[in-house]
């Protein structure tokens, strides 16, 4: 699986642009992500913080992920600009019956596709070897662009499961 997905970030937004992603509880089919582009586009282009456009950018990434993010080195993002993208999200997951707030799934790269896993399954997959330290990971904490571009797709032992793993080996 090819997990560059850098060039398809602006460049032109500053590294510490703020960074949320959303991660879909299904794979998109490629009509709904054509559809949900439409959204993120109106959304984008409508973004403001306190009546002053907000420089933003909205895409989905494998077909499952959606990244939203906001340079604030030209306009702050208020809470209500926050709240305004959630929004967006949710009527998302109203739209196309998916969930895009469950923290509880994992997604790792595992055969070379995107698998998700219950956190409650982790250690079962651990001690099981489907998942070890080197699989790929998505971290969906990254907060910034600069963040999201180094530490997205990581290997999981760089990330907050480490602890898990740790612990998981040493049982």
């Amino acid at each position: 699986m090819d997990t560059a997905f850098q060039h398809f970030i602006p460049e032109d937004f500053h590294p510490t642009s703020k960074v949320w992603i959303y991660q879909s509880s299904r794979l998109f089919s490629i009509s709904e992500a054509f559809e949900m582009e439409d959204m993120m586009k109106d959304f984008v282009s409508k973004w403001n913080s306190h009546g002053t456009p907000v420089k933003g950018y909205a895409n989905l990434f494998f077909g499952q992920f959606i990244i939203i993010m906001a340079d604030e080195t030209a306009t702050g993002v208020s809470g209500c600009s926050t709240d305004s993208s959630v929004r967006l999200i949710k009527q998302i997951e109203e739209t196309f019956k998916v969930n895009m707030f469950d923290r509880q799934n994992l997604a790792f790269i595992i055969k070379d596709k995107i698998q998700l896993l219950p956190l409650a399954q982790l250690n079962y997959a651990l001690e099981n070897s489907f998942i070890t330290p080197d699989t790929l990971y998505f971290n969906n904490l990254v907060a910034t662009k600069q963040d999201l571009l180094s530490k997205w797709i990581v290997p999981a032992k760089e990330t907050w499961l480490a602890a898990r793993i740790q612990n998981t080996q040493h049982a």
